[in-house]
């Protein structure tokens, strides 16, 4: 027998995180927690919704998520809930049960491997927000100083020129078999310049540019990834797509290079493996990101990404940017995310 509750908690921003979609100060978070009474342990999952882009991001969420868990301690099972519309809920309980069933004696580990053993890390890239060219500049630096190999930058807020410059300074100091680039424009360009701009960052030798026009245009989109000299990366057009057929005929009309995976977006780990599952029939290369969750959703999505052995940087570096966030044994450390074994969880605002 098990009960289940819900906590929410918002999380501060260190510095505004901004985007070309806005810029947000902070992030409401709601937990999931499952209590077993007869082992006496407690599953924990978290739901991220980030403002404007998930797409269960609506004024009912809080409804949703006291409905389900009053069916939850009525006794219907998980897997009875209707959650197609709620993928950051479907993506927690996911999380929660998985919690539950390894009934670890080390809280929230979920799939016990060498990582969660503490023995390998997981290599990540080092994620630059936007902000003033100095900030960028500076966050480029740091990112480097710290040992990432691989950095991501978000563009598409500042002027072009300052960030084809500032891409240029890169590349005067760091060839491409020392530094890789990924860009990020949040669908920032539109389908008639998007092609100009992605031609002249070309010749910094980018590894690939998450959507560079706006999620919904297909037929742009497709025409984008079949002549654009970057490779092009699908995310934010991932949101919304639960059907496999769907998902298929997506892929298939759009041939994207790569696909990046938010769970939390997109419906949890089993979703997300069906999403892989059908990029590699594909050819079509993938890797996973963290939607801004705290260090208990970026836990989860940490041990589920390294049982995929996937030796790409992931997209996980995100556990670092709030003030108030859970303190956990995840570390940061040459551009890899290691799990510390012997740190514990500070959980004592979750207590049962």
């Amino acid at each position: 027998m098990f009960h289940t509750r819900i906590i929410k908690h918002t999380l501060h921003f260190k510095v505004p995180a901004k985007t070309s979609r806005g810029t947000l100060v902070d992030k409401k978070s709601w937990y999931i927690l499952m209590h077993d009474y007869f082992i006496g342990y407690t599953g924990i999952g978290e739901c991220a919704v980030i403002p404007g882009l998930s797409i269960d991001d609506r004024p009912d969420y809080a409804q949703k998520l006291a409905e389900v868990c009053g069916d939850l301690n009525a006794g219907v099972p998980v897997e009875m809930l209707e959650l197609t519309e709620f993928p950051s809920i479907a993506f927690a309980l996911e999380c929660a049960t998985a919690d539950l069933a390894s009934n670890s004696e080390n809280q929230n580990i979920l799939y016990p491997s060498e990582f969660t053993e503490g023995k390998r890390g997981i290599p990540i890239n080092g994620l630059v927000w936007m902000g003033s060219r100095e900030y960028m500049e500076s966050q480029i630096r740091e990112k480097i100083n710290q040992g990432f190999d691989t950095i991501k930058l978000k563009v598409g807020a500042l002027d072009f020129e300052t960030e084809v410059d500032m891409l240029q300074n890169i590349r005067k100091e760091f060839s491409p078999s020392d530094i890789t680039i990924r860009l990020d424009a949040n669908g920032a360009y539109t389908p008639e310049n998007a092609m100009e701009k992605l031609s002249r960052f070309s010749e910094f030798s980018i590894h690939s540019i998450e959507q560079p026009i706006r999620q919904g245009q297909i037929g742009a989109m497709a025409e984008l990834c079949r002549i654009s000299p970057i490779p092009v990366a699908l995310d934010e057009e991932l949101i919304g797509i639960f059907n496999t057929k769907q998902k298929e005929e997506l892929l298939q009309i759009i041939q994207p290079q790569y696909i990046i995976l938010k769970p939390s977006l997109v419906g949890g780990f089993a979703a997300s493996d069906e999403w892989i599952s059908i990029a590699e029939i594909q050819g079509i290369g993938w890797w996973i990101t963290s939607a801004l969750e705290g260090n208990i959703g970026l836990n989860a999505i940490a041990q589920w990404t390294y049982t995929l052995n996937n030796p790409m940087p992931q997209g996980l570096g995100t556990g670092q940017i709030f003030t108030n966030n859970i303190d956990s044994p995840l570390t940061i450390s040459k551009g890899r995310l290691y799990y510390q074994p012997r740190k514990e969880w500070d959980l004592t605002f979750l207590e049962w």
